[in-house]
């Protein structure tokens, strides 16, 4: 790995990690109101954000997760399972505005995952709780994507790493 995309790649994962940190109270709860989340868009333009947005999940729940061990599991694995279904499919997508769709639906179906965690964890309601987090996760990854987007026309993220 080159040291840009290294940096990058660091970069990200603080970003990631300081954004959780303002929102940690809606972070972590049945609703997972998660603006960090929006980076995950970052895969829809090169696929090698990929390591700074799952360590920044990793540090995050780490850190600021009342749930540590469950969230390393299922927390990080639903976002490795999202991004890499999202670089699979963006193989064959090549408008970004598509791709950050499709990611924006795999992740919010993803959710599952996350829904299983707090069943486990706290006894919620699957269903539901799966609604709930779904309901966060489509909210924030379809604010971001715009976002991201119109950051991408500044800063060019395809070039960045």
């Amino acid at each position: 790995m080159k040291v840009k995309t290294l940096v990058v790649n660091g970069i990200i994962a603080a970003l990631y990690i300081a954004v959780s940190f303002f929102i940690q109270p809606f972070g972590f709860t049945n609703i997972q109101f998660r603006l960090s989340e929006m980076f995950n868009h970052l895969v829809v333009f090169n696929k090698k954000y990929f390591f700074g947005i799952v360590l920044g999940v990793i540090l995050t729940n780490l850190f600021f997760s009342p749930m540590r061990a469950y969230d390393l599991v299922f927390g990080v694995g639903q976002s490795i399972i999202a991004l890499l279904i999202t670089i699979v499919v963006s193989r064959f997508i090549k408008n970004i505005w598509a791709r950050m769709v499709v990611n924006t639906i795999v992740f919010t179906v993803t959710m599952f995952l996350i829904a299983i965690e707090l069943h486990l964890a706290f006894d919620l309601p699957f269903l539901f709780t799966w609604l709930t987090t779904a309901v966060g996760e489509f909210a924030v990854m379809a604010i971001g994507a715009p976002v991201m987007y119109f950051l991408h026309k500044r800063v060019d993220f395809k070039r960045q790493i």
